[in-house]
């Protein structure tokens, strides 16, 4: 396997996968991380800038380093975080962040998003392939974003072949240090389903996330893939591995119950994820096995317990 690039930004260094990634990385390329937050626990050699990616002053710390490839991960995706704000951040600050690598001769960007772009649907085959239309924005708006950023993204790869572009599209991310929609509901003592289904579901541990974003920053990777785990396994058989004790609501009643507890603050999970455990979005991830040998470390059962696990 080729080498990593000598250079690599990551946006969104401070999150908790920027700081994964960042560990990953460092021993083996030079690594300079920007963020509006503060970056704890870094390592000695690796390089943090405090500031957001839409600022001229990031274009200067191109200008003064020759970075060589780029990991895109500083999205914002907190659904309660201001929506005009959260999409100039997203947006705009992608077509920034490429308008910047063009002009600075980066070698490779990559784009992490997610396999639920695709979106949950009663009619979704097993396992969807890269070509999917996007979808996932039908009931929660948070991942219009995504999907604008995955699709100009893919304009920006056919534009500039010069430069190798890949899409990541991991399934859940899950993990101890994660706190997304996803993880959350794992961590529910009664969790929510909906009566009458139970979709098989996929997850990826945290830590091989990391390792999938390593893979496919070496040379000759290039193009969007889905990234699985260790399959997939029933909503009901995932709960019962963590012992849970689910409470079954008829659909109807689902989304009400469910918006009411988030907007009165009592729960983290928006309605809008309701989708994804009552249809089905599997995707197929063998193209990135293929095109990059990749295999996860993490078992599904592994990566399942990993939610419960302190942080």
């Amino acid at each position: 396997m080729s080498q990593l690039p000598a250079s690599v930004a990551i946006t969104g260094i401070a999150g908790n996968l920027g700081r994964k990634l960042a560990r990953v990385l460092h021993g083996e390329t030079r690594v300079i991380g920007f963020d509006r937050r503060p970056l704890r626990d870094r390592p000695k050699d690796v390089e943090h800038h405090q500031l957001d990616i839409r600022k001229a002053r990031v274009e200067d710390v191109f200008r003064r380093n020759r970075i060589e490839a780029i990991a895109h991960l500083g999205l914002k995706h907190d659904p309660r975080d201001d929506r005009a704000e959260a999409h100039s951040f997203n947006v705009a600050g992608t077509q920034k962040l490429l308008d910047i690598a063009t002009r600075h001769g980066v070698k490779k960007v990559l784009l992490l998003s997610s396999a639920n772009v695709y979106g949950p649907a009663p009619g979704n085959p097993n396992f969807l392939p890269e070509e999917t239309p996007l979808l996932g924005a039908a009931r929660l708006p948070g991942y219009r974003d995504l999907i604008e950023v995955d699709m100009y993204v893919q304009s920006f790869m056919w534009r500039h072949p010069e430069i190798e572009t890949v899409i990541l599209r991991p399934v859940n991310i899950i993990g101890p240090t994660v706190r997304n929609a996803s993880s959350n509901y794992l961590r529910l003592e009664r969790p929510i389903t909906v009566l009458g289904f139970d979709p098989m579901i996929q997850v990826i541990h945290e830590e091989d996330v990391c390792r999938a974003i390593a893979l496919a920053l070496r040379p000759g990777i290039r193009g969007v893939y889905n990234v699985t785990g260790a399959g997939e396994v029933p909503l009901s058989a995932a709960l019962r591995e963590l012992g849970r004790e689910p409470v079954p609501l008829p659909h109807f009643l689902v989304r009400p119950f469910v918006r009411a507890l988030y907007d009165a603050r009592l729960s983290s999970y928006p309605s809008g994820e309701i989708d994804y455990i009552q249809y089905l979005c599997a995707v197929d991830g063998s193209r990135f096995a293929r095109d990059a040998g990749w295999s996860p470390r993490y078992s599904i059962r592994d990566t399942l317990r990993s939610v419960l696990a302190p942080r």
